[in-house]
């Protein structure tokens, strides 16, 4: 394993280690398979252990409020929220929020360089697995976003936008909680990944979402699940649905099945976190998140 930081606990040290040892792709398949279970026993277990584990969640906002109503565990997971329950910010200055989450770091692109935690920071390049991309958000925004298993598992659009690439990465399925993020050097750059990059009226606008320990998928509205692929394959791969897509800002872009983290470049050098956001903030999806000064 990478050398760990010294601001990581013993503990975090510990998790870490204990999540390089376990056969973490066959351990999230079997959740995978568990969670679109739609066998009562099972379904019924699940959520409730889940309702009882996280009190914060809400399900007054959800679009089926009856927890126990929904066909398997993944349906009541990645839940719709009901029509209102969310303002999303139309200022064309404004960057929205893309989740509900907590900011667990944002700031400038310092010479192809994000901030992962204090005292770790790993490349753009490496992130964005793609040669040409890095030089789109050189000295740009960036923002990360953490899902807990509690909050809201549907990712929106920030801003409007055009598709212009999307990529799978594989990778490992670290555990991406901030204990994780705190241990292991370039988590994110080695967990497997789906790479969205957009057009939009301030610049290049990557959304990279984060694979991690029982996200049994990644899906998109307009390609689908995309990962676990069916077949593991090594290297990259560039998937060709839905380029030139428009969106508006705060349709629906995909969803975790299961909690992670969403990365947001920007290449514009004028955007800055509107007041009051920093690390460790909560943040619900549509609220103002940066603004293009």
């Amino acid at each position: 394993m990478s050398k760990f930081r010294s601001e990581a606990s013993l503990g975090d040290r510990a998790f870490a280690l204990l999540q390089e040892l376990l056969p973490q792709h066959f351990l999230s398949k079997n959740m995978h398979r568990l969670a679109r279970s739609s066998r009562p026993g099972i379904r019924k277990a699940m959520i409730r252990s889940t309702l009882r584990a996280y009190p914060e969640i809400n399900m007054g906002e959800a679009l089926e409020p009856d927890p126990y109503a929904y066909s398997s565990f993944n349906d009541f997971f990645t839940r719709a929220l009901r029509p209102g329950s969310r303002t999303v910010d139309s200022d064309a200055a404004v960057v929205a929020s893309p989740v509900d989450g907590t900011l667990s770091q944002a700031g400038t692109v310092d010479r192809g360089q994000v901030i992962q935690a204090k005292g770790i920071a790993y490349s753009t390049s490496a992130l964005l697995a793609d040669l040409d991309s890095p030089g789109r958000y050189m000295d740009g925004h960036f923002s990360c976003l953490y899902l807990a298993p509690y909050n809201y598992h549907r990712i929106h659009m920030p801003l409007d936008a055009r598709l212009i690439a999307t990529r799978y990465v594989p990778g490992k399925l670290f555990s991406v909680s901030p204990a994780t993020t705190r241990a292991i050097p370039g988590l994110f750059t080695r967990n497997e990944r789906v790479i969205c990059e957009f057009e939009t009226a301030l610049g290049h606008l990557a959304m990279v979402l984060v694979g991690a320990m029982f996200v049994g998928s990644i899906e998109t509205v307009y390609a689908g699940e995309i990962n676990p692929p069916s077949d593991r394959e090594p290297g990259i791969r560039r998937l060709p649905e839905g380029i030139g897509t428009s969106f508006e800002r705060g349709d629906e872009l995909g969803r975790f099945n299961m909690g992670s983290t969403v990365i947001m470049l920007l290449g514009n050098r004028s955007v800055h976190l509107t007041p009051g956001m920093a690390p460790g903030t909560a943040v619900r999806l549509g609220q103002p998140l940066a603004r293009c000064s």
